[in-house]
Protein backbone atom coordinates (compact mmCIF):
# COMPACT_ATOMS: atom_id res chain seq x y z
CA UNK A 1 0.00 0.00 0.00
CA UNK A 2 3.05 2.30 1.20
CA UNK A 3 6.33 1.78 0.69
CA UNK A 4 9.40 3.34 0.93
CA UNK A 5 12.69 2.66 -0.76
CA UNK A 6 16.01 3.87 0.22
CA UNK A 7 14.53 7.66 0.94
CA UNK A 8 16.48 10.37 2.11
CA UNK A 9 16.12 13.71 2.84
CA UNK A 10 18.75 16.73 3.41
CA UNK A 11 18.08 20.35 3.78
CA UNK A 12 21.63 20.98 3.54
CA UNK A 13 22.56 19.23 0.32
CA UNK A 14 24.15 16.54 1.77
CA UNK A 15 26.12 17.77 4.48
CA UNK A 16 23.76 16.23 7.08
CA UNK A 17 20.07 14.80 7.10
CA UNK A 18 16.86 14.96 8.27
CA UNK A 19 16.10 11.74 6.71
CA UNK A 20 18.74 8.76 5.82
CA UNK A 21 17.99 6.53 3.73
CA UNK A 22 14.98 4.24 5.30
CA UNK A 23 12.98 1.61 3.96
CA UNK A 24 9.82 0.01 5.16
CA UNK A 25 6.05 -0.77 3.92
CA UNK A 26 2.96 -0.60 5.05
CA UNK A 27 0.12 -2.97 4.52
CA UNK A 28 -3.59 -2.24 3.57
CA UNK A 29 -5.53 -1.40 6.71
CA UNK A 30 -2.72 -1.27 9.07
CA UNK A 31 -2.06 1.60 11.31
CA UNK A 32 1.81 2.24 11.90
CA UNK A 33 3.00 4.44 14.22
CA UNK A 34 6.45 6.58 13.52
CA UNK A 35 7.85 7.59 17.07
CA UNK A 36 10.80 9.19 18.04
CA UNK A 37 12.15 12.27 19.64
CA UNK A 38 11.85 16.25 18.08
CA UNK A 39 14.32 16.09 15.09
CA UNK A 40 14.06 12.34 14.23
CA UNK A 41 12.89 12.78 10.77
CA UNK A 42 9.49 11.66 11.66
CA UNK A 43 7.07 14.79 9.88
CA UNK A 44 9.60 14.87 7.35
CA UNK A 45 8.86 10.99 6.76
CA UNK A 46 5.50 11.63 6.48
CA UNK A 47 5.38 15.26 4.49
CA UNK A 48 7.62 13.29 1.70
CA UNK A 49 4.77 10.56 1.46
CA UNK A 50 2.20 13.54 0.14
CA UNK A 51 4.76 15.31 -1.57
CA UNK A 52 4.78 18.18 1.21
CA UNK A 53 8.60 17.34 0.71
CA UNK A 54 10.64 16.26 -2.18
CA UNK A 55 13.51 13.29 -1.14
CA UNK A 56 16.80 13.68 -2.62
CA UNK A 57 16.72 9.99 -3.21
CA UNK A 58 14.98 7.01 -3.48
CA UNK A 59 11.23 6.14 -4.20
CA UNK A 60 7.78 6.35 -2.31
CA UNK A 61 5.18 3.99 -4.09
CA UNK A 62 1.51 4.35 -2.85
CA UNK A 63 -0.73 1.52 -4.16
CA UNK A 64 2.35 0.26 -6.10
CA UNK A 65 3.08 3.65 -8.19
CA UNK A 66 5.60 6.23 -7.81
CA UNK A 67 4.49 9.22 -5.74
CA UNK A 68 6.97 11.62 -8.09
CA UNK A 69 4.98 10.49 -11.05
CA UNK A 70 1.50 11.98 -9.97
CA UNK A 71 0.17 15.49 -9.34
CA UNK A 72 1.13 16.64 -6.27
CA UNK A 73 -2.70 18.45 -5.51
CA UNK A 74 -4.32 15.39 -6.78
CA UNK A 75 -2.34 12.68 -4.82
CA UNK A 76 -3.02 14.79 -1.65
CA UNK A 77 -6.72 14.83 -2.33
CA UNK A 78 -6.62 11.29 -2.46
CA UNK A 79 -4.88 11.37 1.45
CA UNK A 80 -6.34 12.24 4.41
CA UNK A 81 -4.13 14.72 6.57
CA UNK A 82 -4.42 15.14 10.23
CA UNK A 83 -2.81 17.24 12.21
CA UNK A 84 -1.97 18.54 16.04
CA UNK A 85 -2.73 22.33 14.67
CA UNK A 86 -6.42 21.38 13.36
CA UNK A 87 -5.92 23.27 10.75
CA UNK A 88 -9.47 24.18 9.88
CA UNK A 89 -10.99 27.17 7.66
CA UNK A 90 -11.64 29.56 10.60
CA UNK A 91 -14.30 31.34 8.34
CA UNK A 92 -16.03 28.19 7.34
CA UNK A 93 -18.77 26.47 9.07
CA UNK A 94 -18.00 22.95 10.09
CA UNK A 95 -20.14 21.35 6.82
CA UNK A 96 -17.98 23.82 4.85
CA UNK A 97 -14.86 22.62 6.05
CA UNK A 98 -15.61 19.18 5.65
CA UNK A 99 -17.16 19.55 2.40
CA UNK A 100 -13.62 21.43 1.15
CA UNK A 101 -12.00 18.51 -0.61
CA UNK A 102 -15.40 16.69 -1.77
CA UNK A 103 -16.04 20.34 -3.33
CA UNK A 104 -12.37 20.70 -5.08
CA UNK A 105 -13.14 17.47 -6.32
CA UNK A 106 -16.22 18.57 -8.28
CA UNK A 107 -18.68 16.26 -6.31
CA UNK A 108 -22.52 16.71 -6.54
CA UNK A 109 -24.11 18.80 -3.97
CA UNK A 110 -26.34 15.60 -2.72
CA UNK A 111 -23.17 13.34 -2.47
CA UNK A 112 -21.12 16.30 -0.55
CA UNK A 113 -24.59 16.82 2.01
CA UNK A 114 -24.33 12.94 2.41
CA UNK A 115 -21.04 12.50 2.68
CA UNK A 116 -20.87 15.31 5.61
CA UNK A 117 -23.93 14.01 7.44
CA UNK A 118 -22.27 10.59 7.46
CA UNK A 119 -18.85 11.44 8.29
CA UNK A 120 -19.72 13.61 11.50
CA UNK A 121 -21.67 11.01 12.52
CA UNK A 122 -18.39 8.41 12.26
CA UNK A 123 -16.62 10.96 14.83
CA UNK A 124 -19.68 11.08 17.08
CA UNK A 125 -20.98 14.92 16.08
CA UNK A 126 -24.71 14.92 15.45
CA UNK A 127 -24.76 16.99 11.87
CA UNK A 128 -27.71 19.02 12.89
CA UNK A 129 -26.25 20.49 15.94
CA UNK A 130 -22.58 21.16 14.32
CA UNK A 131 -23.08 21.79 10.94
CA UNK A 132 -23.07 25.33 11.01
CA UNK A 133 -21.08 25.99 13.87
CA UNK A 134 -17.58 28.18 13.30
CA UNK A 135 -14.78 26.52 14.36
CA UNK A 136 -14.34 29.26 17.22
CA UNK A 137 -17.70 28.15 18.97
CA UNK A 138 -16.13 24.58 19.59
CA UNK A 139 -14.00 22.98 22.09
CA UNK A 140 -10.58 21.56 21.10
CA UNK A 141 -11.73 18.39 21.26
CA UNK A 142 -14.84 19.09 18.59
CA UNK A 143 -12.20 20.59 16.39
CA UNK A 144 -10.34 17.85 16.41
CA UNK A 145 -13.29 15.60 15.54
CA UNK A 146 -13.88 18.17 12.92
CA UNK A 147 -10.14 17.49 11.45
CA UNK A 148 -10.95 13.74 11.34
CA UNK A 149 -14.47 14.20 9.61
CA UNK A 150 -12.79 16.60 7.03
CA UNK A 151 -9.60 14.15 6.22
CA UNK A 152 -12.23 11.50 6.02
CA UNK A 153 -14.60 13.41 3.78
CA UNK A 154 -13.43 12.26 0.33
CA UNK A 155 -13.25 8.96 1.00
CA UNK A 156 -9.18 8.52 1.34
CA UNK A 157 -7.78 5.22 1.77
CA UNK A 158 -4.79 6.65 3.12
CA UNK A 159 -4.34 8.71 6.08
CA UNK A 160 -1.02 10.71 7.46
CA UNK A 161 -1.21 12.18 11.00
CA UNK A 162 1.59 14.32 12.52
CA UNK A 163 0.72 14.05 16.69
CA UNK A 164 -2.84 14.32 16.29
CA UNK A 165 -4.13 14.22 19.73
CA UNK A 166 -1.23 15.95 20.95
CA UNK A 167 -2.81 19.04 22.43
CA UNK A 168 -5.96 17.33 24.03
CA UNK A 169 -6.77 16.47 27.43
CA UNK A 170 -5.80 13.29 28.73
CA UNK A 171 -9.69 12.30 28.95
CA UNK A 172 -10.56 13.51 25.66
CA UNK A 173 -7.45 12.42 24.11
CA UNK A 174 -8.31 8.63 25.08
CA UNK A 175 -11.61 8.84 23.81
CA UNK A 176 -10.39 10.22 20.40
CA UNK A 177 -7.51 7.36 20.54
CA UNK A 178 -10.42 4.86 20.81
CA UNK A 179 -12.78 6.53 18.20
CA UNK A 180 -10.24 6.67 15.72
CA UNK A 181 -8.68 3.26 16.22
CA UNK A 182 -12.49 1.68 15.69
CA UNK A 183 -12.99 3.98 12.57
CA UNK A 184 -9.68 2.78 11.10
CA UNK A 185 -10.65 -0.65 11.37
CA UNK A 186 -14.18 -0.43 10.34
CA UNK A 187 -13.08 1.46 6.96
CA UNK A 188 -9.64 -0.44 7.16
CA UNK A 189 -7.90 2.58 6.30
CA UNK A 190 -3.82 2.55 6.06
CA UNK A 191 -2.59 5.14 8.38
CA UNK A 192 0.88 6.39 9.34
CA UNK A 193 0.57 8.31 13.11
CA UNK A 194 3.60 10.31 14.04
CA UNK A 195 3.67 10.75 17.47
CA UNK A 196 6.31 11.02 20.46
CA UNK A 197 3.97 9.39 23.14
CA UNK A 198 5.17 5.77 23.31
CA UNK A 199 2.31 4.75 25.16
CA UNK A 200 0.12 5.86 22.44
CA UNK A 201 1.95 4.23 20.01
CA UNK A 202 1.77 0.65 21.89
CA UNK A 203 -2.08 1.23 22.30
CA UNK A 204 -3.13 2.41 18.87
CA UNK A 205 -0.20 1.25 15.99
CA UNK A 206 -0.72 -2.40 14.81
CA UNK A 207 3.23 -2.06 14.28
CA UNK A 208 5.64 0.58 15.50
CA UNK A 209 8.83 2.38 13.69
CA UNK A 210 11.16 3.89 15.55
CA UNK A 211 13.10 6.63 14.64
CA UNK A 212 16.00 8.48 15.70
CA UNK A 213 18.43 10.66 14.02
CA UNK A 214 16.49 10.06 10.35
CA UNK A 215 17.22 6.42 10.83
CA UNK A 216 14.70 3.95 11.56
CA UNK A 217 16.18 1.88 14.76
CA UNK A 218 13.55 -0.93 14.90
CA UNK A 219 10.20 -2.17 12.89
CA UNK A 220 7.35 -4.47 14.84
CA UNK A 221 4.50 -5.06 16.77
CA UNK A 222 3.94 -3.89 20.33
CA UNK A 223 4.69 -6.72 22.31
CA UNK A 224 7.95 -7.22 19.43
CA UNK A 225 9.32 -3.97 20.82
CA UNK A 226 7.59 -4.35 24.59
CA UNK A 227 9.82 -8.14 24.16
CA UNK A 228 12.85 -7.05 22.12
CA UNK A 229 13.57 -4.20 21.83
CA UNK A 230 16.95 -4.46 19.73
CA UNK A 231 18.52 -0.94 20.66
CA UNK A 232 19.28 0.76 23.82
CA UNK A 233 16.89 4.18 22.77
CA UNK A 234 13.81 1.54 21.74
CA UNK A 235 14.77 -0.15 25.36
CA UNK A 236 14.47 3.40 26.66
CA UNK A 237 11.28 3.78 24.71
CA UNK A 238 9.32 0.95 26.20
CA UNK A 239 10.78 1.31 29.28
CA UNK A 240 8.77 4.35 30.46
CA UNK A 241 5.15 3.02 29.81
CA UNK A 242 6.23 -0.39 31.36
CA UNK A 243 7.39 1.52 34.76
CA UNK A 244 4.08 3.85 34.49
CA UNK A 245 1.87 0.63 34.60
CA UNK A 246 4.39 -1.33 37.10
CA UNK A 247 3.75 1.58 39.56
CA UNK A 248 -0.17 1.69 38.85
CA UNK A 249 -0.43 -1.71 39.84
CA UNK A 250 1.69 -1.20 43.13
CA UNK A 251 -0.80 1.75 43.70
CA UNK A 252 -4.00 0.12 43.10
CA UNK A 253 -3.05 -2.70 45.25
CA UNK A 254 -1.47 -0.76 48.32
CA UNK A 255 -3.62 -0.73 51.85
Amino acid sequence: MIELQNVQKSFDGGMSYAVAEISFKVERGELLGLIGESGSGKTTTLKMINRLEEPNQGQILVNGRNVQDRNPEQLRRNIGYIFQGIGLFPHYSVAQNVAAVPTLLGWDPDRILSRCRDTLELVGLDYADYAERRPDQLSGGQQQRIGVARALAAEPEIMLMDEPFGALDPITRAELQEEFKRIQKNLDLTVIMVTHDMTEALLMADRIAVMKDGEVLQIGTPSELLNNPTHEYVKKLVEMPRRRAEHLERLMHSS
